[in-house]
């Protein structure tokens, strides 16, 4: 059984507030790494999404403040600006009981000025994209001199974007000496080089997670490259869950799966990393809101986000390496529920020997049901105010439920962010709330309203 956060040398108030958050028991990446974090040694650490790792390096970055020294302290660098707003998220959470804290995030798809703004009032830790926290350190509108420990946050992924440059610029605008802490999926020869150049005398750690999560069920079925596209519908109409992410190895295959399946009268987006940032985040939304069926990803698109609930995974192709296909259907199965990965593939393919003792069954195996149609049930409404016009969720539902046509129950997700706010609604209702919002204020102002279309 794994050891409690209580035999570690750290403050009544946080582990106080770690059990407040119900974090009991150490997951292993934390009860290996967290030892010599907390002693102020560099660390190289192999861990996958969801294994931890961010209360594992974020308890060390707290251990180690300065509370009453208001300068930036700590420096965390993620490849995306969602794994970074999760990371503060997080971060903010674990430090919600210490005094005056401030976390400020810097990325890209933010105005320059009000972040500048932000960073005059000073900050304890940053949480950051590469492109943007380089911007502000050649700018002088960032200073790491009092920096005493530095993340670098799914490290292998940041490479694979193309980051290495923007990455070592940043470190040399930090002192010596400080903590570096290094965390990645994989263990690459790049990432060598990396922990190589950047880290002193780094503890390394390697928690085997080769092995998937035992609730997921795994199938896998034959097929070569021309039926591909019919198996794949086959396996939907089969299975008949809600929501799915299927995964391609490249950016073509992605748009070409995603385009057929919208072809076919079945509700689905393509992510990968071709996509402007307002228009990932757009993607993201109208998947976790239920405003479309499927999400359609390349590996380096889906690292770092944190979505729940997938019902199925499969595998449009194969990946080339066990630890991806492991990361893969990992995104279902999670939090102790149970979870379906499909895998469509052909008999010489070399992972299959790594992944599975099983042989391929035949397509024909599967029974269909016809009925089946994966339009998803809700849709989603764009209002063009946020967080700057003091837009709050309930503001939204007490507009839409002034009318007698649409009740609370029928109002999904409503996400806001600075100037632009999304609203889920069921499909049935959505014209009739795009009436009422473009004809009647919301918190006594009238703002631009729209549907957004897949």
């Amino acid at each position: 059984m794994a050891s409690d956060f209580s035999q570690l040398p750290l403050s009544t108030t946080l582990l106080d507030n770690l059990t407040t958050l119900g974090y009991l028991r150490m997951t292993p990446i934390q009860e290996q790494s967290l030892p010599p974090i907390l002693k102020g040694r560099d660390l190289i650490a192999q861990a996958q999404t969801g294994s931890g790792k961010t209360l594992a390096f974020g308890l060390g970055v707290l251990t180690h403040l300065h509370v009453k020294t208001f300068r930036i302290q700590a420096l965390l660098i993620c490849p995306t600006r969602e794994l970074a707003s999760q990371v503060a998220a997080e971060l903010r959470r674990m430090a919600r009981t210490m005094h005056n804290i401030k976390v400020l995030e810097l990325c890209g798809g933010t105005p320059m000025k009000k972040q500048v703004h932000s960073l005059s009032h000073e900050a304890h830790i940053i949480v950051g994209t590469p492109g943007r926290l380089l911007a502000h350190l050649e700018r002088g509108t960032l200073s790491l001199e009092h920096l005493k420990t530095l993340v670098l946050d799914e490290a292998d992924r940041m490479l694979d974007m193309g980051f290495y440059d923007d990455i070592a610029a940043i470190i040399g605008h930090a002192p010596t000496p400080r903590q570096t802490l290094l965390f990645s999926a994989t263990f690459s020869e790049d990432i060598r080089t990396l922990a190589e150049r950047f880290l002193h005398e780094a503890v390394e750690i390697d928690i085997n997670e080769t092995v998937p999560p035992a609730q997921i069920e795994q199938h896998f079925y034959r097929c070569n490259n021309t039926e591909r596209h019919d198996a794949l519908l086959k396996v939907l109409e089969h299975y008949q869950k809600a929501r799915i992410m299927i995964f391609c190895n490249t950016k073509i295959a992605c748009d070409t799966v995603a385009a057929a399946l919208c072809y076919n009268d079945i509700d689905a987006l393509a992510i990968h990393s071709d996509l402007e940032q307002f228009d990932r985040n757009e993607t993201l939304i109208l998947f976790a809101n239920g405003s479309c069926s499927i999400l359609v990803a390349t590996d380096v698109a889906a690292r770092g986000l944190d979505i729940d609930r997938v019902d199925l995974v499969i595998n449009y192709e194969l990946p080339h390496d066990n630890e991806v296909y492991t990361h893969r259907i990992g995104r279902t199965g999670r939090a102790g529920k149970e979870g379906i990965s499909v895998s469509l593939c052909q008999d010489d393919e070399p992972l299959l020997q790594q992944i599975t003792p099983q042989t391929l069954r035949a397509l024909e195996t599967l029974p269909q049901c016809h009925t089946y149609t994966l339009r998803a049930a809700m849709t989603t409404l764009f209002i063009g105010g946020g967080k700057k016009e003091k837009l709050r969720p309930g503001d939204i539902v007490g507009a839409l439920t002034a009318s007698a046509d649409i009740t609370a129950d029928a109002i999904g997700d409503i996400t806001v962010f600075d100037d632009y706010t999304y609203v889920a609604l069921q499909k049935p209702l959505a014209n009739t709330a795009l009436k009422l919002l473009q004809e009647y204020p919301v918190k006594g102002r009238m703002f631009r309203v729209r549907h957004v279309h897949l």
